[in-house]
């Protein structure tokens, strides 16, 4: 895999993803304490990130520096949102329950 893709590709799960919070680009780079210009540069993948760099964005945007780079989840991902669930009252578990059922009943179709 080339790097030009892998930044192009990574740029886009940020865009996705800061827009998904609805952040702007200044929100962001606020959050990550870093400039905007690094997130810019980030998002249009014009050149790879500096580690510390991705290590911060990715903690800002609530998903691991892997997910970023690749697009797969991994075990972090999955404990971030065990972290969410947690804080979560108890009579809403039922309500993100029955949502992820229905996930895994649109994926199960889609995979028939």
């Amino acid at each position: 895999m080339e790097i030009d893709h892998i930044t192009v590709e990574m740029g886009k799960r940020m865009i996705a993803l800061r827009k998904k919070l609805q952040l702007s680009q200044e929100e962001l780079a606020e959050k990550a304490d870093m400039s905007q210009r690094v997130i810019s540069t980030a998002e249009r993948g014009v050149k790879a990130v500096r580690p510390e760099n991705l290590l911060r964005i990715s903690i800002a945007l609530g998903v691991s520096a892997d997910y970023l780079l690749t697009g797969e989840r991994v075990d972090k991902d999955y404990s971030l949102v065990a972290d969410k669930l947690s804080k979560l009252p108890p009579k809403y578990l039922p309500l993100v329950e029955g949502v992820i059922d229905e996930c895994v009943s649109l994926e199960d179709r889609e995979n028939k």
